[in-house]
């Protein structure tokens, strides 16, 4: 049983695992929760779109749940939101920037006009229940990033969010250390410290060191420059739209996201386009190659991306030719290492010219976390009593402790937890005491159903739509259809079946026999293609989404 003079920590998500960063503090009868983030699925999970932490902790504490403090806009901060809030609608508080994209994304899925959001400035201080939170500034990949100094009634904790020391920020916005060490001196209970980065020495990169190599090959650069980076990146973008002003070429955005985060960055101010430079994807063609720069969403080699549909000449606007340059400016994200190897073959086999995190210097990409040298500073700052590693694999959490027990600066103890745990802070010390009830919940985002096991999704989408199994058969050679494609039907009741099976396999026939042959070669575009056009078919047709299998037979 807690008691008023103990803190409790447990992390929804984030500790041992790449993404879904979410963490409750509660105290007194009061929780506040620090980010909500979803991560990406892999290969295997069909049908899923992303993965958000499950809540059932807080659930259970409904009435203790008092704000969410969000530390910047990345999506595995942010992401979950649009599921949490439906169930804990509670105030809502971040940074101008990263409330922005909240808005957005809240919009999108409906629940926005119920929302209570606060946006607030570095320094702020916010009082909820037994918590004083203070944002302060830390650099990043993206803008407006916060630290959080949390007051709590037994001592203050540290939570750093994402973060790396950039000593010369795009956007003069220096993290800001006075304010850290003047916490470290006033003495710190907990410091809570990004580990994504514990395994490499040295420092991070200034984000301006991006600069050398993206002014050499806009210099170079004979054709289409087409480069792609997180969409949220707003300081890289800012360098690109700076050199192709330099050089003078035109800008295009493209892709949904790329074109929203955009618009958002440049109405607040923290994107700065002279004007004239953007054109829209449909003016390309109007423009010679040498004078055009093409901004694209998808540099993890999602399927149906701007970028990917680039990579195999199915975008309506332009094509890739022979000489122009393609530049992959960010990091592979775990378990999308085959898909963007397979976009950059499609890539090369166009002959261009490409530029990816490949460790030659001047880098296209530096990262947005702190390396060895800077985690060390900052905790030699803070000097807490207790440090706990937060956001990344084990492997990196226990990287990084290893790396501040040999600073000899935390007074009494380092603490490795794993999503879930509860931690607890009071009189006796800190502590591990128990295991909080914890997982994954699979989001569909086309239906916005949320599971909690892969097996009962499937199971309850089964039972209730059935499954369509299209199998194609396919020369690996040639790129051909071999025999007619043929369409099982499980489950599923139609009242027009023979019509419908005989649509279907026409459009199956025509949705194969459109694509290149490049994407008939590359299973995952090809069964993509045909579960997106099947599923609008079928749900055009009788308003029912089935479970849609692609088989592909390789002969």
């Amino acid at each position: 049983m807690q008691t008023d003079q103990s803190l409790e920590v447990v992390a929804l998500g984030g500790l041992g695992e790449f993404g879904m960063h979410m963490m409750a503090f509660r105290c007194e009868e009061s929780i506040i929760v620090v980010d909500a983030g979803i991560m990406f699925p892999d290969e295997e999970l069909l049908g899923i779109d992303i993965i958000v932490p499950d809540i059932s902790y807080l659930l259970e504490r409904k009435s203790e749940v008092k704000a969410i403090f969000l530390t910047h806009g990345h999506e595995d901060h942010i992401g979950a939101l649009p599921f949490i809030l439906p169930y804990l609608n509670v105030p809502v508080y971040g940074s101008t920037f990263t409330m922005a994209l909240v808005k957005g994304k809240l919009e999108q899925h409906g629940v926005l006009e119920e929302a209570h959001l606060h946006t607030v400035k570095a320094k702020d201080k916010i009082s909820v229940g037994c918590f004083t939170v203070e944002f302060f500034q830390v650099t990043h990949s993206i803008v407006d990033a916060f630290a959080l100094a949390i007051k709590t009634p037994i001592g203050n904790v540290i939570h750093t969010g994402d973060f790396k020391i950039d000593p010369t920020p795009m956007d003069g916005k220096k993290f800001d250390l006075h304010t850290l060490a003047a916490y470290g001196d006033q003495g710190v209970l907990a410091l809570f410290s990004d580990s994504t980065n514990a395994e490499h020495a040295g420092y991070t990169p200034s984000e301006r060191s991006v600069n050398d190599r993206f002014e050499s090959i806009f210099r170079t650069s004979k054709g289409r420059i087409i480069l792609s980076c997180f969409t949220s990146s707003i300081p890289r973008l800012q360098l690109v739209v700076d050199q192709a002003k330099q050089y003078g070429r035109v800008v295009s955005f493209l892709g949904h996201r790329m074109v929203e985060n955009t618009d958002t960055a440049e109405e607040l101010g923290f994107l700065k386009v002279p004007q004239g430079l953007i054109i829209r994807s449909k003016e390309i063609r109007n423009y010679p190659r040498e004078k055009v720069c093409v901004v694209a969403g998808g540099c993890q080699g999602e399927p149906m991306s701007a970028l990917s549909r680039l990579a195999l000449d199915d975008h309506k606007d332009f094509k890739i030719d022979a000489g122009d340059t393609v530049v992959l400016s960010a990091r592979h994200i775990p378990g999308n290492e085959r898909a963007i190897g397979r976009m950059m073959d499609h890539f090369y086999r166009r002959r261009a010219d490409i530029y990816y995190a490949d460790g030659s210097q001047p880098p296209v990409h530096v990262s947005g976390h702190a390396s060895e040298e800077e985690l060390k500073l900052v905790v030699s700052l803070v000097k807490p009593r207790y440090f706990i590693p937060i956001h990344g694999t084990y492997r990196q959490l226990q990287r990084h402790a290893k790396l501040v027990a040999k600073t000899t600066v935390v007074q009494e103890k380092i603490i490795v937890a794993e999503t879930g745990d509860i931690l607890r802070f009071g009189p006796a010390g800190a502590e591990i005491v128990g295991k909080a009830p914890v997982g994954r919940v699979l989001i569909d985002e086309g239906s916005l159903e949320e599971v909690g096991e892969v097996v009962i999704r499937d199971r309850k989408h089964i039972s209730e739509d059935g499954i369509i199994l299209p199998i194609i058969a396919i020369n690996k050679q040639s790129g051909m259809i071999e025999i007619p494609p043929e369409i099982v039907f499980r489950g599923v009741a139609f009242a027009e079946e023979d019509r419908l099976l005989k649509e279907s396999r026409q459009m199956l026939f025509d949705t194969v026999n459109n694509a290149t042959a490049e994407e008939r070669g590359d299973w995952t575009v090809i069964k993509e293609k045909i579960r997106k056009d099947l599923k609008k078919f079928f749900y055009k047709q009788t308003a029912k989404r089935p479970f849609i299998l692609p088989v592909i037979l390789e002969i």
